[in-house]
């Protein structure tokens, strides 16, 4: 990947360009709470974070004192199940809806700006440089999550950058990472990611493998680096074309990696060749411990950077509500999959919808569909199962019609209930990509190998015209009562919008040009 050298910084609003931006931003929107007695960060932080996060909606928790690591402050549920957080750290006004936020999402993802280098001398990462004996990990007070967690993880909430040793890109994920001793850390890495096939790559050679893992960061970072984006395309370029600005990078000097120039933590080193140590277990975002790595990449750290007073990133991964990755992974994954089958040229496509509940998007996705021809919503099913943006792990793919909101678990399930016939409309693959993490396949030795459920919960094509009509409000009968919702019925808020209204012949869509949509949304 070849950088240009910026002169000066590039333009970008404050709140995308680091985390402190972002932090004041959300504080100034209420979503932020500072605790200030001082904290565990052995299951007590996690503890906290898991019980708050029980709440949809609940705020980032800045511990501004952890146990046993002066100075040091740690940063749990950083956007968790906060639309407005999820909105902003990708540059999307925070008051828009979900299905808005989607849409954003969507032409975010699909702009490209190459990064560039600054000076490294005043990179903010580079305030503090900890090199040979002064490296030390403990100085970060990395949590242990759960009880029965195999140690501490100063990367759960990180974005880990390597280089494909044939074609020379560079890779940026989101992999845990567990402390090993004072300048050791353990790489988990699932089969099939990019940073697992350059390392497995270089051994094959006999070769070391540098690395950078940042610790700290920008939740933007995390979104990106969680996604699957093409091999010879680094997510660098997709970072930069959600800012509308190139990333600011310095060049590591013990691994020559690109590494932002405005992280909070970044720790730079090296896995020699076929040195692993045994990881985990780890509490993992299907809600369950995933199985101790008796594998897992060594890495020696050779450099410590770190802002002042600097802020270690955390991820809480659980069942849901209470899971970090839930509702960003669940947008990220949206639009990314909606953007397949519109590059699979499939028309109709009306909505799109990962769920959070569902191990944390990863394990169901809906889609909603105007049926335009016979197949439509068994092709749909098909090429959304092994599309890049959905096909590891996803194991319930639901295709439904256009009356019904992808979004909404409830209609969702009545059109499962009503209008899909399971001997007929619910079709298996096996042997999909999926994951060591996934606690239905037993014995383990069976991981990763899945299988994916594809449900046609569709109104019959064949009989579209003459299938049962469903229960609706005429137009003009809904805007009698919206008119009519708060003020003189005394209901709060407003009147929820229907999807399709009854015209006495046939169930039509919502046009949001409508006047009183015009008149609720100010457009």
């Amino acid at each position: 990947m070849n950088m240009p050298t910026a002169a000066r910084p590039s333009k970008v609003m404050p709140h995308m360009r680091d985390l402190r931006g972002w932090l004041e931003v959300v504080d100034k929107l209420g979503e932020l709470h500072r605790i200030e007695a001082e904290t565990d960060p052995i299951e007590e932080m996690g503890g906290l974070t898991y019980l708050v996060g029980k709440r949809e909606g609940s705020p980032a928790l800045l511990f501004n004192k952890v146990k046993g690591a002066p100075g040091a402050r740690s940063l749990f549920n950083l956007m968790g199940t906060n639309l407005p957080r999820v909105a902003l750290s990708l540059g999307i006004d925070p008051k828009l809806g979900l299905h808005e936020v989607i849409q954003e999402a969507r032409l975010k993802f699909k702009d490209r700006i190459a990064p560039v280098i600054v000076d490294s001398a005043s990179a903010p990462v580079n305030e503090n440089v900890l090199v040979g004996d002064k490296v030390d990990l403990s100085i970060l007070g990395a949590p242990k999550h759960w009880p029965l967690d195999g140690g501490r993880y100063a990367g759960t909430a990180d974005i880990v950058i390597t280089r494909d040793p044939d074609l020379g890109h560079v890779n940026v994920g989101t992999y845990r990472m567990m402390v090993q001793d004072r300048n050791r850390i353990a790489l988990y890495l699932s089969p099939g990611k990019d940073a697992r096939l350059h390392i497995a790559r270089a051994w094959q050679r006999g070769q070391d493998v540098e690395v950078a893992a940042v610790l700290g960061l920008h939740p933007m970072w995390l979104v990106i680096g969680s996604q699957t984006f093409p091999k010879n395309m680094s997510e660098y370029e997709a970072m930069g074309g959600v800012m509308g600005a190139p990333m600011e990078v310095v060049t590591g000097d013990i691994t020559g990696l690109p590494i932002p120039a405005h992280a909070e933590i970044v720790i730079e080193g090296v896995i020699r060749a076929n040195s692993t140590r045994a990881e985990g277990p780890f509490g993992e975002f299907t809600g369950y411990y995933g199985r101790p790595e008796g594998a897992a990449p060594l890495v020696e750290v050779k450099a410590i950077r770190h802002r002042n007073q600097p802020i270690l990133t955390n991820a809480l991964m659980a069942d849901y509500p209470s899971c970090e990755m839930a509702l960003f992974f669940a947008v990220a994954r949206s639009a990314r999959l909606w953007d397949d089958l519109d590059k699979y040229g499939i028309p109709g496509v009306k909505g799109v919808w990962a769920v959070p509940a569902a191990a944390s998007a990863f394990g169901m996705a809906v889609v909603s569909i105007e049926q335009r021809y016979a197949g439509h919503a068994a092709q749909v099913l098909a090429l959304a199962a092994q599309a890049p943006s959905l096909a590891y792990y996803t194991k319930w793919l639901v295709a439904v019609d256009d009356d019904v909101d992808p979004t909404n678990m409830n209609e969702v399930l009545w059109a499962m209930s009503t209008r899909c016939h399971p001997v007929d409309d619910i079709d298996i693959l096996r042997n999909t990509w999926s994951t060591w993490l996934d606690p239905s396949q037993n014995p383990p030795e069976k991981r990763p190998w899945g299988c994916k459920a594809l449900i046609n919960a569709c109104k019959e094509h064949r009989y579209l015209e003459s299938f049962s009509k469903r229960t609706t409000l005429t137009r003009p009968t809904w805007e009698r009562i919206a008119a009519r919702w708060s003020k003189e019925f005394g209901l709060p808020g407003e009147a929820p919008e229907l999807r399709h209204y009854e015209t006495g012949a046939d169930t039509v869509a919502y046009h949001e040009g409508s006047d009183l949509s015009r008149q609720r949304t100010g457009r």
